[in-house]
């Protein structure tokens, strides 16, 4: 064989190879769109906010969620200084869920107004029980408790007093959900000026009732963590949501420690995102990790809401782009800025599986029976 000959037999042996092997394509170590959502992804990926207060009978809450791929979870309260009253908040709740049955759920709560009556535990048994038959799929606490509630002698009365245990039993039993706000966050112990973000300044100056700075003979923030940290121990089969970044919205290492010693505890982020940021402003890499590891525990959520006097388009609009804006912290490394503090932050650019399960897989794992289900299952 010559040497064209010997050039020939190895072009074809190359041509050989190329008409029969499958072609690879080609990779890209640099594109990141198969690991992470884009900005441009927001109205593509289903999603849940775990925590809302829809108390109207307007629909147009709940059909801009549905525009931006959000179903919601609509929750109740019983506070005497913040109406309408639980029992409205319920039939709001009912009107919602059964016009929108795939689009919204709801949680019930149980009533402090009559705590030193003898019958009050039986009236709150039976208002749970009427409550699960009609879809509740969990069971809001307030923060009342632990914040303004007395017994007949004065004293202030806690979560982990045992006058409450039934009531958390009879909800263990029924398979459903606490989503307990007890506490506040820790601004709410400090002077106004000494405040970490806006939001707060701005609800305790405006709810003096609440700013525990001005009360100093009431039950401290330790004090309303430690009495939650006990509840959640006695009753370790107890699904426990804490609301709020479980009120320890101001440092992701005393979360992390909570969520260590308690596996039946979560959090939700409702009206606590900011504290987030405030945090990744100081040590992006901290509340990066955080989220990354502990993020089978973590709900998102926002605390919005629509009244009865409420503007539907104004609503709506500051839903979306509130929804937006967290979205962008969550899935962009965006440089960003916010109206709670000063300075710049960038998005944690979480991976598409954290952000799923933040986002979606954790509420429906957290609160069965979800949009419908657990109607269907009974």
């Amino acid at each position: 064989m010559n040497y064209k000959q010997s050039i020939l037999v190895i072009v074809g042996i190359i041509l050989l190879q190329c008409c029969t092997n499958t072609p690879k394509p080609a990779t890209n170590p640099n594109n990141k769109s198969a690991a992470f959502y884009s900005l441009e992804d927001f109205k593509k990926v289903p999603k849940i906010d775990a925590h809302v207060h829809v108390n109207t009978m307007a629909a147009d809450f709940v059909q801009q969620a549905e525009t931006d791929s959000f179903k919601l979870i609509t929750i109740n309260l019983d506070d005497v200084n913040e109406p309408p009253p639980m029992e409205a908040q319920q039939l709001f709740a009912l009107h919602q869920t059964r016009t929108f049955p795939s689009r919204i759920s709801y949680a019930t709560t149980f009533s402090i107004r009559y705590f030193n009556d003898t019958g009050w535990l039986r009236q709150q048994l039976e208002y749970l029980k009427k409550s699960f038959a009609q879809g509740a799929v969990a069971v809001k606490i307030y923060k009342v408790i632990g914040m303004s509630l007395k017994d007949k002698t004065g004293k202030f009365v806690m979560i982990d007093d045992p006058r409450f245990a039934p009531l958390l039993d009879f909800i263990e039993k029924s398979n459903i959900t606490v989503l307990g706000h007890l506490g506040e966050p820790r601004n709410c112990w400090l002077p106004v000026q000494q405040m970490t973000v806006n939001g707060d300044k701005t609800y305790f100056t405006s709810n003096p009732e609440y700013h525990m700075y001005r009360h100093p003979k009431y039950p401290s923030y330790e004090d309303q963590i430690n009495a939650r940290d006990n509840m959640v121990k006695q009753h370790p089969k107890l699904r426990f949501v804490g609301a709020h970044l479980g009120s320890l919205e101001w440092n992701v290492d005393s979360l992390a420690m909570r969520l260590d010693e308690y596996p039946n505890m979560a959090v939700d982020m409702a009206a606590r995102i900011s504290h987030l940021q405030y945090q990744t402003a100081k040590n992006w890499q901290k509340v990066h990790d955080f989220m990354v590891k502990y993020q089978d525990r973590l709900l998102y959520a926002t605390d919005l809401g629509a009244e009865v006097t409420s503007n539907p388009a104004e609503t709506s609009k500051h839903a979306h782009e509130t929804h937006l804006s967290d979205w962008q912290y969550f899935v962009t490394n965006d440089t960003m800025h916010v109206r709670d503090f000063d300075g710049s932050f960038k998005g944690l650019q979480l991976p598409k599986e954290v952000i799923d399960k933040i986002y979606r897989t954790n509420a429906e794992k957290w609160f069965p029976g979800l949009f419908g289900e657990k109607l269907r299952q009974q």
